[in-house]
Parts: C-alpha cells; structure tokens; sequence
C-alpha cells in the first residue's frame, strides 16, 4: 500500500518506520531539511512541507499523489500559540486532497474537542464538543472539513495526551506549583499504542467515523504525576486545592470493540 504522512514528527516518524517494517510505501513530510538523512535511513521518501493558513509551501501534488491512504498529523500549536487558524490550514490542503482521489484520510486529533467538568463525567464520541473553548472549536471545525467531504472517507483519531518513553508531561510539570485540578482524571495513551491503533485503521476497510484513544487508567493528577516523579526521581509538582478540579474520563469503548483493539502499554 502507498501511504503519505503529512507531519512526520515525534509520531509520525515512528508511524513511518513501522508502515515501513510491514512493506508499505511511505512517503513523509516535515518542515525542515535537515531531517531528511534520518528519513532515507528509515526508507522514507521524504518531502519538505509547510502549511501556512493562506498557503503551502513544498510539493504538495507529488506528495500526496497515488496514495491509498493519507495520513493528516499536523500538530494545531494552539496552546503555544491561540491566536492560530488551525482551521484555515486544514483548509489549505482540501483542494489537493480531493485531486490526489486518494481514498481514504486518517486525521489525528485531539480529546482536547470535549470540555472539561466538575464531576469527572464519562464522554464517548457521541458526547457534545465543547463550545467554549477555542482550541476544541478549531479541532472540531478541522475535522468537519474532512469529514463532510464526500470525495474521499475519513476517520477521526482522538488521541489523548500523547506519551512515550522519551516524552512525559511530567518532565514540564516537575517543580511547577499552584496546578490546578489536583483530582481530575488523567487521559494518556502511548506512542506504541497510537501507532498500533493508526495501523488497525488502515488494514481494515475505510470508513466515515470519529473514535477516542485514551488509555482505560485515569488516575487523579495529583496521584498520577506525584507517583512518575518519583519513580524518575524528579522534583514532585505540587497541586492547588483552592478551587474544585475540573476534569473527564474520556472512554475508548467503541475502538476496543468495533476493531478488536487491546492497549500493550501502560501508562506507568
């Protein structure tokens, strides 16, 4: 199978080398030149990409010509930066998607869509997006674009935050003080799980839906993070409890069955 990656970063690129490992074609895009020798030793066939919200600069047409499946991973930057229009650079590409005919998208998003509350509910993909908050407004708008296209099929994956054995939140919490929500579940899933969950999508047949990625532990904040700092001999956060802790339990239910999918990493 022919496979683009459009963001071939901290995921992406080990996306690339597993798509790879199973034979696959895999062409992969970054944004700077320097990354390329990394990508040809992975047998990656690399392009240099970079989407703006008026335009794109790079080969886009070549890029994303005669592939059987698109993968769309382009991190929104939203909370480094909340002024961006995530939307309008999703926008960018839908014309040149709809002209590679290429017939399925896979684009990765973010639990970031539902809205924290008191009370920790339990949300699926049938719960409301929240409407409040720009970041999930922009992520929901963004697949919208694609998935109301009727040119191609696209599915939905909502990760949680993403960690891995070289990445952790904990490593820009350790020290901080006066964290808010001390009790509010904690939503996480692993790289090795997100590639394997992308993977599943793409051998079984295309379809039009929207499923969640989280790992089935949801730990307190306060626990979850005191206990990692710990184990990697960090300096412990220290959370706030002046205020209540707002929070969800996002559930994966619906990728379990519908795909028969089992989480092989902890979040410990």
């Amino acid at each position: 199978m022919k496979i683009a990656i459009l963001g071939c970063g901290w995921l992406g690129f080990e996306l690339g080398k597993e798509l790879r490992a199973l034979n696959h074609e895999v062409k992969a895009s970054v944004t700077r030149n320097e990354k390329f020798v990394d990508l040809h030793a992975a047998g990656l066939v690399p392009y240099t990409i970079k989407l703006y919200e008026k335009g794109i600069q790079g080969d886009i047409r070549s890029f994303l010509s005669k592939s059987d499946c698109i993968v769309v991973n382009i991190p929104p930057g939203l909370r480094k930066n909340p002024e961006a229009d995530f939307v309008s650079k999703v926008r960018t590409i839908v014309p040149y998607l709809e002209k590679s005919y290429c017939p399925r998208i896979i684009f990765v998003s973010s639990t970031s869509v539902y809205k924290n509350e008191n009370g920790f509910p339990e949300v699926n993909e049938n719960t409301e997006t929240d409407n409040s908050s720009n970041i999930a407004v922009q992520l929901r708008n963004a697949e919208l674009l694609l998935l109301n296209n009727e040119n191609f099929k696209t599915e939905i994956l909502r990760f949680g935050g993403l960690i891995g054995d070289d990445r952790h939140p904990v490593n820009q919490l350790s020290g901080k003080r006066d964290l808010s929500s001390p009790k509010a579940p904690v939503n996480l899933v692993h790289r090795r799980d997100c590639i394997k969950a992308i993977i599943a999508l793409i051998e079984k047949p295309a379809t039009n839906n929207v499923f969640n990625l989280v790992h089935p532990e949801h730990p307190s904040r306060e626990d979850y993070y005191t206990k990692i700092a710990q184990d990697r001999e960090l300096e412990a956060p220290h959370f706030s409890h002046e205020m209540s802790s707002e929070g969800k339990v996002v559930s994966s239910d619906r990728f379990q069955k519908e795909l028969n999918f089992k989480f092989e990493h902890s979040i410990y």
